[in-house]
């Protein structure tokens, strides 16, 4: 019973560590692609056309960078896709106009 306790507990272990790490990744990719649509935002006049959507952008991705110092992956990962929302909708508002 020993072995199959400590056997039970390495993949306990090992489960605990690879779902902790999707966060990371997933986070850091959302990152990325909120600070490529913000700066698509600002390149088609976002601060001046939209400018509530464009500082939402900003302010998301800025807390998401915070949270990711402090290695809180998954509220930066939050944070991140409302930055992506706030991002996409101020660029379909600029297209519209």
């Amino acid at each position: 019973m020993g072995k199959r306790i400590w056997t039970f507990l390495c993949i306990l272990i090992l489960l605990t560590f690879s779902l902790s790490g999707c966060y990371y990744f997933s986070a850091t990719k959302e990152m990325k692609a909120a600070e490529q649509l913000i700066s698509e935002l600002k390149a088609a006049g976002g601060p001046t056309l939209v400018p509530y959507e464009y500082c939402s952008a900003e302010k998301f991705l800025e807390n998401a960078k915070l949270e990711a110092d402090q290695s809180d992956w998954k509220h930066a990962r939050d944070f991140a896709s409302r930055s992506k929302s706030a991002a996409d909708a101020g660029l379909a508002q600029v297209k519209k106009k």
